[in-house]
């Protein structure tokens, strides 16, 4: 497929994870929290199968359809539920921390499913039987939310017996109610602008590996398929495991920061800027410089996600913060739909460091946006 269909996909991933985002939030506020992730996951383990017996655009676009769904229930409502944790144990001054640490072990998770996905491509040289396997550790996955204790499953301050429409309703009125704080729109979007340029270029480094593993005198005995692999594997190992040290010390990082706001707009301006000079390394052929350079983007996302979170967590109503969690998650993804079809299309028109300047720049430029929501409590 062209870089631009590539984009038109991962764009269709986001507009339909934007359109389930709200309405995943407000089922998993009114109906229930573990309801709303068994629901996902077993979204995101059809996905998967649909992945390994795709073998064109249309194929792949219900795939993406699919974990779209996964994603919108998931995303929102898990962090909601480690909050409503915390707040329950009065540990709400730990949450930056905590989910620093919680997105850690998430991060080596990809690191460790970065060199098994390695090790299958090599062994079987091609890259489909990658999701038959990763329906595996979703099945489990499955098992142990559905072991979560019930006290998870509505928000704190919900009244029980309540009818399934009265509870919509007033799930949806709350979190119109909550929504309405500037602070809340400012922290969303100074958020998910980051994330959504992540999402969206994230992935053009497996072009850039797979260009240098080819270039490299190791492995000539392998096919180049395989000799990416394990690059690819190699790398991502490494780069997961640097996410996860970052993620871990996001809370210590905040605590010498001047404020929240500045702590964000540092990062996100540094993480954005490092991707503009990856793609300038691009341009003039230095592919290591430019993968070590690209690598700050992740760094950075996995630095500034815990603060974010936490902030939001911080001046919303918990009684509707999957709903908002979920609001933020939509952001990102029209954030990240926006940055993919502009990255899909200038690769194909221009270069792959070309398009990588350009989107890098526009990042840049999000806090200037964000800026409009710098005074007052309310919006009017």
């Amino acid at each position: 497929m062209s870089f631009t269909q590539i984009g038109i996909l991962y764009a269709i991933r986001e507009i339909a994870r934007g359109l389930f985002e709200i309405p995943g939030g407000v089922f998993a506020d009114a109906v229930g929290r573990k309801k709303s992730l068994l629901l996902a996951f077993t979204a995101y383990l059809i996905s998967f199968l649909t992945f390994y017996v795709s073998d064109n655009f249309w194929l792949f676009t219900v795939a993406f359809l699919l974990y779209a769904f996964g994603d919108a229930f998931r995303t929102g409502t898990h962090k909601a539920m480690i909050m409503t944790y915390l707040s329950m144990r009065d540990w709400s001054e730990y949450k930056v921390d905590y989910y620093g640490h919680t997105r850690s072990w998430s991060q080596i998770g990809s690191a460790l499913s970065a060199v098994l996905a390695g090790f299958i491509v090599l062994i079987t040289h091609e890259y489909r039987l990658a999701f038959l396997i990763s329906i595996i550790p979703y099945v489990l996955e499955l098992i142990n939310l559905s072991l979560y204790p019930k006290y998870l499953d509505k928000p704190p301050g919900q009244k029980p017996g309540r009818k399934f429409l009265a509870q919509i309703r007033q799930t949806s009125k709350d979190f119109v109610i909550s929504v309405q704080n500037r602070a809340v729109w400012r922290s969303i979007i100074s958020l998910s602008a980051y994330t959504g340029y992540y999402k969206a270029s994230k992935d053009y480094i497996q072009p850039l590996i797979q260009v240098f593993a080819l270039s490299l005198p190791l492995f000539i005995n392998q096919t180049s398929i395989q000799r990416e692999a394990i690059l690819i594997g190699v790398i991502y190992f490494f780069l997961y495991m640097s996410t996860s040290f970052i993620a871990r010390r996001s809370g210590r990082w905040i605590r010498k920061q001047k404020s929240v706001q500045s702590a964000m707009l540092i990062s996100l301006m540094s993480g954005a800027f490092l991707g503009l000079l990856s793609g300038v390394f691009i341009l003039i052929g230095y592919n290591i410089l430019a993968i070590a350079l690209f690598m700050g983007i992740y760094m950075f996302e996995n630095l500034r996600k815990p603060i974010g979170i936490g902030q939001i967590a911080k001046n919303t109503d918990q009684k509707v913060l999957a709903s908002a969690l979920s609001v933020e998650s939509q952001a990102e993804t029209l954030f990240a739909a926006m940055f993919a079809l502009i990255l899909g299309f200038l690769i194909d028109k221009t270069s792959l460091g070309l398009g990588i300047i350009i989107v890098s720049a526009l990042a840049m430029l999000i806090p200037f946006v964000a800026s409009l929501f710098n005074t007052g409590k309310h919006m009017h």
